[in-house]
């Protein structure tokens, strides 16, 4: 599989995204609202459906492994419900396209977690900005899709974390989102999935709008990112 750069896989930061993620707390209070993403880890592939009910529309299948490292799949939480029979179900951000949509999946055969970051592209500005239990922890420069292929925008979030080989374009890092491209529906082979990566092998100066979609950073902050930032992080990306 390829992203909107043409990079290609490698390994899951696997200890980055264990420390970004956590089973939740039951003994603590609620936090402020926006400061701890809620998260549904899948054990095995779930039916999204459009409402929290076996008999409402079926949106997908929701494959229980991503498709570039084969790591588990985490999804964000946005509701909760009690369906028929007293089954709970949780709303949950879905990858790929249409880009930002959501569905309903009950919540037998996945495990909840938590992650305190979410991240804040302001494509005006060209910024990228890390917020940890809801406070800004640091924002880097970027350069942004140009006017031909721009970064879309929306509600989104990180599918999986790669650690690219020194030679693939954009190493050495990436957070593959689970935007699309707008513009590419495919792209060198893949399906135009848009990633914040590093700038390795495709050049670009921060501060820039010149890319095929994606956000891309300089290794000092694509790696200070990987090194915190695990699956199902929250993305929004704004004007």
């Amino acid at each position: 599989m390829r992203l909107a750069t043409g990079l290609t896989t490698a390994a899951w930061l696997a200890t980055a995204a264990s420390a970004a993620i956590a089973a939740p707390s039951p003994s603590r209070a609620r936090p402020a609202a926006g400061a701890i993403q809620q998260l549904a880890l899948l054990d095995r592939p779930k039916q999204a459906f459009s409402k929290p009910d076996t008999h409402s529309r079926r949106l997908e299948t929701v494959p229980d492994v991503r498709p570039i490292t084969g790591d588990q799949t985490v999804l964000p939480v946005l509701a909760r419900a009690t369906g028929k029979h007293g089954v709970a179900w949780v709303k949950v951000l879905l990858p790929g396209r249409p880009n930002g949509h959501a569905g309903w999946i009950s919540t037998s055969s996945t495990s909840a977690a938590i992650t305190k970051w979410r991240i804040v592209v302001r494509l005006s500005t060209r910024t990228v900005t890390a917020f940890h239990a809801g406070r800004l922890a640091h924002a880097f420069k970027a350069v942004v899709g140009k006017p031909s292929t721009p970064t879309p925008l929306g509600r989104f979030f990180v599918e999986e974390p790669v650690r690219l080989d020194r030679g693939h374009a954009g190493a050495p890092y990436a957070l593959a989102l689970s935007a699309r491209s707008n513009v590419l529906q495919e792209f060198d082979g893949g399906p135009g999935q848009i990633a914040l990566h590093g700038t390795d092998n495709v050049g670009g100066i921060p501060g820039t709008a010149v890319s095929h979609g994606c956000i891309r950073l300089s290794t000092q902050a694509i790696s200070w990112l990987a090194n915190r930032i695990g699956p199902g992080t929250r993305v929004t990306i704004t004007r």
